[in-house]
C-alpha cells in the first residue's frame, strides 16, 4: 500500500521512494547494491522496502534497469 491509513507515513513506499529518487537524481546510473548503501545512510530502510520502492518507481516510469543491470533514472 502506497499511502496506508493505519501506520506512520514515513513507513510508506511513497515516502521512502522519495529518498531513492533523490539519490538517483544526484547520480543517474548505479548498481542496485551501491544505490541501496547510499539510500541506507540517508534513511534506514530494509532491503525489501527498498526493492518495493524500486518497483514503484519502475511502474511510474521513473527508474529502470539498463543492459548492465544498473538502476538508471529515466528522462
Amino acid at each position: 500500500m502506497l499511502l496506508p491509513d493505519n501506520i506512520h507515513p514515513e513507513n510508506s513506499i511513497y515516502y521512502n521512494g522519495a529518498f531513492v529518487l533523490e539519490v538517483l537524481q544526484k547520480q543517474s546510473s548505479q548498481s542496485i547494491l551501491d544505490l541501496y548503501q547510499i539510500v541506507k545512510t540517508k534513511r534506514n530502510m530494509s532491503f525489501s522496502v527498498f526493492v518495493l520502492c524500486l518497483d514503484w518507481l519502475y511502474l511510474l516510469n521513473v527508474a529502470q534497469l539498463n543492459t548492465k543491470g544498473e538502476v538508471i533514472l529515466c528522462s
